[in-house]
């Protein structure tokens, strides 16, 4: 499954649990809460101040890598 933007927190986790020290260590440590599990990776990006293509990029890469 590729993540894009539109990809929810909650999506992204369900199928990739190892991506979540990524998306801790720029500050996204609400991972569990229910409101974060319907947010969009964009919305989560805009919210932090973060370049979302960036963290899309990222994430993309690290789930490349580790199949």
């Amino acid at each position: 499954m590729a993540i894009s933007k539109n990809t929810t927190i909650g999506e992204l986790l369900q199928t990739n649990p190892e991506v979540a020290p990524i998306l801790m260590e720029i500050g996204m440590h609400c991972l569990g809460c229910p409101s974060s599990q319907m947010e969009s990776i964009g919305e989560a990006a805009m919210v932090h101040g973060i370049d979302a293509d960036l963290l899309v990029e990222k994430i993309n890469a690290h789930i490349a890598a580790n199949k």
